[in-house]
Order: C-alpha cells, then structure tokens, then sequence
C-alpha cells in the first residue's frame, strides 16, 4: 500500500471514529442525569419510607404498652381471685 492510500483509508474513518466519540460523551453525560434524578427519587421514597417504619413502630410500641397493662390488669384480677378463694378457705 501506499501512503496516499493508507492516508486515504483513515481520513474515511476519523468522521465515523467522530461520531462515535460525540455519542459516547452524549450518552455518558445523559446517563448521568439519568443517575442523578434516580438518585433524588430514590432519596425521596426512602425518606418517605424511613418515616412510615417509624410511623408503625410507634403504633407497635402504643400497642406493646396497651397489652401490657391488659394483661397486668388481668393477672392482678386473677390474683384478687385467688387471694379471695385462699381466704374463704383458711375461715373454714
């Protein structure tokens, strides 16, 4: 080959290698816009979950409380009973 040939041969190719090169840094750069805004969704969601997690275990912990003093109620009524039937038995 001569030279005027591989010359030839590669000023056809620098407009394609261009053109790749503009869309690879096109893309690039809206691939990270993209990323951006997913990022920011994604924070949004999280904290908007992050609040609801804390929102049910709040509830959970009312709950917890409210069962707890149930079930205190009911073992001090059991104790009152018992405590009744105890001494009916030592009057006898």
């Amino acid at each position: 080959m001569t030279p005027e040939q591989i010359l030839t041969i590669a000023l056809a190719s620098v407009p394609t290698m261009l053109t790749v090169l503009i869309s690879l840094l096109i893309n690039n750069s809206r691939l990270g816009d993209l990323s951006h805004g997913l990022n920011a969704r994604i924070d949004h969601v999280e904290h908007g979950l992050n609040a609801r997690i804390g929102d049910l275990r709040s509830h959970m912990d009312a709950r917890f409380d409210d069962q707890r003093a149930m079930w205190q109620a009911d073992l001090r009524r059991v104790e009152e009973v018992l405590d009744a039937r105890l001494k009916h038995l030592e009057e006898r």
